[in-house]
């Protein structure tokens, strides 16, 4: 059994939306050869459980992802159609929302371009932090916000083969060279100092939240800040689970997040170091509460890539490579160490640098400590359906 340490310590999974989230790649027909992603056409029958989703609980998310996609020049033509009719369901009537989708969408089997159908599932969440917005004997670990010598090139203008591939990096005269790396920028080399946005306790609950890419800080006075991805140094990231499983002093069944905390206080000395051995480094935004009445507040989820808050147990993050961002997709995987069906309609509206291949999803289990244990338990195999307006064509 993987245990936590298979979704979030050895895969890595920093599913990270960027400050501005990206246009969506638009749908656009590409020659057999180019494309990462087969797509085959099946009934709406073939879509194992899906009679029995509850798929009217997915129905937020995807009413929340239409205003971007329609928003988006790129995405409009795909997406128009079927959000215009979107408007005119009542979200509350389970069968209609059904209907919708099966009027609206054709289901496709997703394929590795070797024809594989099956892949890897893992799991994130949403945690909670305790901290202040000033530095005190308690709360000394900064969560700190861009600094302005990162710079980010996007290889896209350089060659369009290169698109969705950036590099970080900062001036050292004239040359571009790689940004500081984690080492570097806790023994204060970076220019960060001013740029802390808020104080938390624990060392390795700072190291986490940027495995996750956001959360929550509860402050001395009771209320709750939420902080989110704004970048990231441009460091691949390195497992801390897996450095520690390598030397011999974690099983792979002990190297969760909490097996992990537990090292830390058996050996508070050469903790900088461990954490250390993962150079990738990001940096937060505070995000701002949504406006009460909206759909967003009721949804009430951390930003995602597509730029709209992620319901929990609905969305999910995606290789946009395979998976257009905003999609529906209809999941078929396991429950977390289970044989158990997970099997539902979701939305694929975040990424995460860890998430690439065709068949590849992390799935959004919440907020909270119940959804970061089975969020950490997770990395299960399992399937993707596309579902993608009909008369659209295929990505």
């Amino acid at each position: 059994m993987l245990l936590a340490a298979a979704a979030l310590l050895l895969a890595g999974c920093v599913t990270a939306p960027p400050v501005a989230p990206p246009a969506p790649p638009p749908a656009a027909a590409a020659a057999p050869s180019s494309l990462p992603a087969r797509y085959e056409p099946i009934a709406w029958t073939a879509l194992p459980g899906w009679s029995a989703d509850r798929v009217a609980d997915a129905w937020p998310a995807f009413r929340a992802g239409c205003g971007p996609l329609v928003d988006n020049l790129a995405t409009r033509p795909v997406w128009q159609a079927p959000c215009a009719a979107a408007a005119t369901i009542d979200g509350r009537d389970a069968a209609a929302v059904r209907g919708f989708f099966e009027v609206q969408f054709n289901p496709y089997r997703v394929l590795a371009a070797d024809g594989t159908d099956t892949g890897t599932i893992t799991g994130y969440y949403e945690p909670k932090l305790v901290g202040s917005r000033v530095k005190t004997a308690r709360f000394g670990v900064p969560l700190y916000a861009a600094p302005d010598d990162l710079l980010t090139i996007d290889l896209a203008a350089l060659h369009p083969d290169l698109k969705d591939r950036r590099l970080r990096g900062r001036l050292d005269g004239k040359r571009v060279v790689p940004y500081w790396s984690r080492a570097d920028i806790e023994r204060g080399a970076a220019p960060v100092g001013d740029k802390a946005l808020v104080f938390v306790a624990d060392p390795v609950e700072a190291f986490f939240l940027q495995i996750q890419g956001s959360g929550r800080v509860e402050l001395p006075d009771g209320s709750v800040m939420r902080v989110g991805y704004a970048d990231q140094n441009g460091h691949p990231f390195r497992s801390i689970g897996r450095v520690l499983i390598d030397r011999g002093e974690l099983t792979l069944a002990q190297a969760s997040m909490q097996g992990i905390k537990a090292w830390g206080v058996r050996n508070p000395d050469q903790l900088p170091a461990l954490l250390d051995e993962n150079p990738s480094y990001v940096f937060f935004r505070e995000v701002a509460a949504s406006a009460p009445g909206t759909l967003e507040a009721a949804i009430d989820g951390p930003i995602g890539t597509l730029g709209v808050p992620l319901l929990r147990e609905r969305t999910m993050a995606v290789d946009v490579r395979s998976i257009p961002l905003g999609a529906p997709v209809y999941l078929a995987t396991t429950l977390p160490l289970s044989s158990q069906p997970l099997e539902r309609l979701v939305l694929a509206q975040d990424t995460g640098g860890a998430i690439r291949g065709a068949v590849r999803g992390d799935f959004f289990w919440g907020f909270g400590d119940e959804a970061g244990r089975q969020a950490g338990r997770m990395k299960q195999d399992g399937r993707l359906f596309l579902l993608w307006p009909k008369g659209a064509p295929l990505p």
